[in-house]
């Protein structure tokens, strides 16, 4: 296969400010065993091929949950705020591996403590995945990636609260947010 780089493209054909929609990802079972493997494209065309994703809610010692936004480049929810920490895990890859390589990647944190709190199938029109739910407190500095992320902040229950069912929250923060911590 032979790659022409255009566009949006680095010098090494990755992708500028756009997902890469040749990445693979696993598919898998409900109970996340890998039962194949598909392109981002075709796990996001609307075909609803079940793949892992990792999840980490950061909340500081005062009980405000960071959050960040989402780019507005991003093929799924842009411009919306969204859990902290939230990527897909890489074929050959773990749970655990991905969610610790998330974290270094969005949020430049690589000493946290995660606690494992759910698993459960999210499915919306485009996709539909198996949700790896994670939570740490965590007061150290946050260095949101420039690259992947469009900045975020602390939010108190409050804001979230009001910003609930605004179109200013992805809908999987929303279900999520309620299902795990019954706000």
């Amino acid at each position: 296969m032979h790659y022409i780089c255009i566009g949006l493209f680095n010098d090494d054909c990755t992708t500028s400010n756009m997902d890469n929609q040749q990445e693979i990802f696993p598919l898998v079972n409900e109970d996340g065993d890998v039962i194949g493997s598909a392109t981002r494209g075709e796990c996001h065309s609307g075909s609803k091929l079940l793949h892992p994703v990792v999840h980490l809610h950061v909340f500081n010692s005062k009980g405000e949950i960071y959050l960040q936004r989402r780019p507005d480049w991003k093929d799924i929810q842009p411009g919306k705020w969204d859990t902290a920490v939230g990527g897909h895990v890489d074929f050959g890859e773990t749970p655990d591996e991905a969610l610790r390589r998330e974290v270094r990647e969005e949020l430049g944190i690589t000493d946290f403590t995660p606690a494992f709190i759910d698993k459960y199938v999210f499915e919306s029109k485009r996709e539909k995945e198996l949700v790896y739910v994670h939570r740490t407190t965590y007061d150290g500095e946050i260095k949101p990636s420039a690259e992947e992320l469009n900045g975020g902040r602390f939010w108190s229950m409050q804001e979230i609260r009001e910003a609930m069912g605004k179109d200013v929250l992805t809908p999987n923060f929303e279900s999520e947010f309620k299902r795990c911590f019954g706000h």
